[in-house]
């Protein structure tokens, strides 16, 4: 598996497609997400010049993962679509600390099932791996990122450096929490 790494602007014009096909496959087909998206197509507001990706490719060129970096001195989804998930707690707002999102490592050509799964086999660790190496060379200490319950669960489980910003809550028949991942 290949990691590619780079800005926005980094990315080809057919990359980021490709990237964006991916994304609009896995989050809006597969997973049921309500985003307001055209079709084929999963970019956001936050995908952007400042953004930073990560993405996990067969040497086809077949994409099986990929993670979205935001410095979070910059608008970024915990702070401006998630607020609700942190309580009283104010955003974190530091050159060093990045969110985290759109992670999944689904290969959509033989996966099937919730995104809880994502996270079960060797390609995830992979991909968060190459993120959190990505990450560490960008001088960024930690990651914060919207995640389901179980994601919080396996990060345990790996041994990775974690906690709970606020308390997990239902969001949209999900369990989310906003979490902060220790870059080591």
């Amino acid at each position: 598996m290949d990691y590619l790494s780079g800005r926005y602007d980094q990315l080809t014009p057919a990359g980021r497609q490709r990237l964006a096909h991916y994304r609009y496959q896995v989050f809006v087909e597969r997973l049921g997400w309500d985003l307001s998206t055209p079709a084929d197509f999963e970019f956001d507001q936050f995908d952007h010049s400042g953004t930073h990706y990560i993405v996990a490719e067969e040497d086809d060129g077949n994409i099986k993962g990929c993670a979205r970096l935001l410095p979070t001195t910059q608008p970024y989804l915990l702070s401006e679509v998630f607020t609700a998930l942190l309580d009283d707690v104010p955003a974190p707002s530091r050159d060093d600390i990045w969110e985290l999102s759109r992670f999944t490592s689904l290969d959509l050509d033989t996966q099937t099932g919730r995104d809880e799964q994502m996270m079960s086999d060797e390609n995830t660790v992979g991909l968060f791996m190459a993120t959190l190496d990505y990450a560490r060379t960008c001088g960024v200490s930690q990651l914060v990122s919207v995640s389901p319950l179980a994601v919080g669960r396996l990060l345990r489980r790996g041994g990775i450096d974690f906690k709970w910003l606020a308390p997990p809550r239902a969001v949209d028949n999900r369990i989310l929490g906003a979490c902060c991942i220790t870059v080591q």
